[in-house]
């Protein structure tokens, strides 16, 4: 227990993090893991997990199966009915995955924040096809996946996707460490902008599921197709993907980020916070017209 705490005290070091992670070949090191973490041998498999387990708190407790057939198939492991309970009330927007909560707040003229003093567009993010002005006075939390973490993301509020946009990218880290140090880092990674409309109102909602170093392949239902690195520029993708709350999206292949946009008038739940750790179904922000008690 000393030894894998004095690891993760070495790796902590803010210096030989950014350097381990980001100053290395990141695509060329995120193909070879996606390639080796669905090696199918027994050995490989376990020793794999077992070097995972030095460096974070991963927990397979809730996971639907407790045999695994590779560290991918680990990796996007389902969990068991009931592990993660969705708020059902009509003026919950919930959590799309579990999480830790990152920068958060209002969106003013177009800008947010992937960490302190360092901003962004949401045009930049969303790419060159996408209005964005329909976000104007919004709101938006970012919510960054632990590696250890359940990777599967679900819907947020019962509705409809039609639309997605795929841009490829970078694969810089993006832990914290990084977000202090890469100017507008989610801008120039690989990423995917689903558009959903959802409730009776049709209110707009934005998912910006954030690729990163091993982990640059996104996998959405209703889509027969795995976003990953060797796609080039930004492509649009027509599609007609109905769901109900709490209803899985799609996954990471390992651990990242999703960033939720939502239009004027919906507000942060109270316990939205940067550093709060959050599940999947928890209340994230609440409906327009929703007193700060979330009734209606």
């Amino acid at each position: 227990m000393n030894f894998r705490r004095e690891l993760r005290n070495f790796f902590a070091n803010e210096d030989l993090n950014f350097l381990v992670t980001n100053r290395i070949p990141r695509l060329t090191v995120t193909h070879f893991m996606g390639w080796f973490s669905k090696i199918r041998v027994g050995w490989v498999r376990d020793l794999s997990i077992r070097i995972w387990k030095l460096f974070t708190d991963l927990d397979l407790s809730e996971a639907k199966k407790q045999h695994f057939d590779s560290l991918h198939d680990c990796f996007i492991r389902e969990l068991h009915a009931g592990a993660r309970p969705v708020d059902m009330s009509a003026d919950i927007l919930t959590s799309p995955c579990d999480a830790i909560v990152g920068a958060c707040g209002k969106i003013v003229n177009d800008q947010v924040f992937q960490a302190k003093g360092f901003p962004y567009k949401v045009t930049d993010l969303f790419g060159h096809n996408a209005d964005t002005s329909i976000w104007k006075d919004g709101t938006y939390v970012t919510l960054r996946l632990t590696s250890s973490m359940y990777h599967r993301f679900h819907a947020p509020y019962q509705g409809v996707m039609k639309q997605v946009d795929y841009m490829s990218g970078d694969t810089w880290n993006v832990n914290p460490i990084a977000l202090k140090r890469v100017e507008q880092l989610f801008c120039k990674n690989e990423r995917a902008l689903l558009s959903l409309k959802i409730g009776d109102k049709g209110y707009p909602i934005a998912l910006v599921p954030v690729a990163a170093i091993l982990v640059a392949s996104i996998r959405l239902h209703g889509l027969n197709m795995l976003f990953h690195p060797r796609y080039k520029g930004q492509t649009r993708f027509s599609c007609d993907v109905s769901f109900e709350k709490g209803d899985e999206l799609g996954w990471f292949e390992h651990g990242s980020t999703i960033i939720v946009f939502a239009p004027a008038g919906f507000d942060l739940a109270e316990h939205i916070a940067p550093g709060v750790r959050i599940k999947m179904g928890t209340p994230l922000m609440y409906l327009p017209h929703c007193s700060s008690k979330g009734s209606l």
